[in-house]
């Protein structure tokens, strides 16, 4: 074999191989696959916010009652004064007192005292024998159609207070004043009034006492004492469930609360 042969032979040997690997490798690798395109993002749905329901898709509930047209509630009774009274005296402890009153005895008293910056005023529910006896004394008079002046002409005691009384009924109103009468049934008026304001008052002293000052309240049994032995408290009895409560008010001084217990059995011994 010739030399150039020899050299020929590796070369091509070579160069075979070279164009074998190639195909080998192709036969032996796959090819690569082209990536899949993702697919386009797609917008999440949001939720919608749920729609308030409109009236006419809200069912009505089965335990409500049906409409009438008209408020089931009912409003609150208008209070109607009937009987109007006013006290006034400068100088006095209660220098004004005023009393309206429904014809049922209920109302209101309030009244200016000495050394108070404001007037007071607290509810009333006059007892059936209290109010009897007013109407009594408006009926006796015949109120509404009498063009009587009570007052005595030339007999002012004023400076014992001056009174006004008003009644207002079936769309009428008279209204007088007097500070004296000689008429018995204007005199009963007048000190039916004033016991029914010594009663109030007093209830408002007792009370105040009794949680602000309670060493007074001894002073002011002996008041209530005087007030019952003089006639002047309009129904005695009417005030028994209060005496029965200071009675056992272990705020008050010992003393105040015998005199009440002992107020309580005068009188009840004189209901019977």
């Amino acid at each position: 074999m010739s030399k150039s042969y020899k050299r020929w032979l590796p070369c091509a040997a070579a160069a075979a191989l070279l164009a074998v690997i190639p195909l080998g490798l192709s036969a032996q690798t796959k090819r690569p696959k082209k990536p899949k395109k993702a697919p386009a993002p797609t917008a999440k749905a949001t939720p919608s916010p749920i729609p308030e329901p409109t009236p006419a898709a809200i069912p009505p509930k089965r335990n409500e009652r049906p409409s009438d047209g008209h408020s089931a509630v009912r409003p609150a009774e208008q209070f109607v004064p009937v009987y109007l009274y006013k006290f006034e005296r400068p100088g006095f402890v209660y220098e004004v007192i005023e009393i309206e009153l429904d014809d049922a005895g209920k109302g209101k008293i309030a009244f200016s005292k000495s050394g108070f910056d404001e007037p007071v005023s607290d509810p009333v529910q006059l007892s059936a024998v209290t109010l009897d006896n007013l109407k009594k004394a408006f009926t006796a008079l015949n109120f509404l159609d009498s063009t009587e002046e009570y007052q005595i002409k030339g007999r002012d005691y004023s400076n014992m207070g001056n009174l006004t009384i008003t009644m207002k009924k079936q769309g009428r109103e008279r209204t007088v004043k007097y500070n004296w009468t000689e008429n018995k049934d204007a005199k009963m008026l007048m000190d039916e009034y004033r016991r029914i304001s010594n009663e109030y008052t007093w209830a408002f002293e007792i009370t105040l006492a009794r949680e602000n000052q309670p060493l007074q309240t001894p002073g002011l049994m002996d008041t209530f004492a005087s007030y019952y032995k003089r006639n002047e408290l309009s129904d005695p009895p009417h005030l028994l469930p209060l005496l029965t409560e200071l009675s056992t008010d272990e705020r008050m001084p010992l003393m105040a609360r015998n005199r009440a217990a002992k107020l309580i059995e005068q009188i009840q011994k004189a209901k019977k």
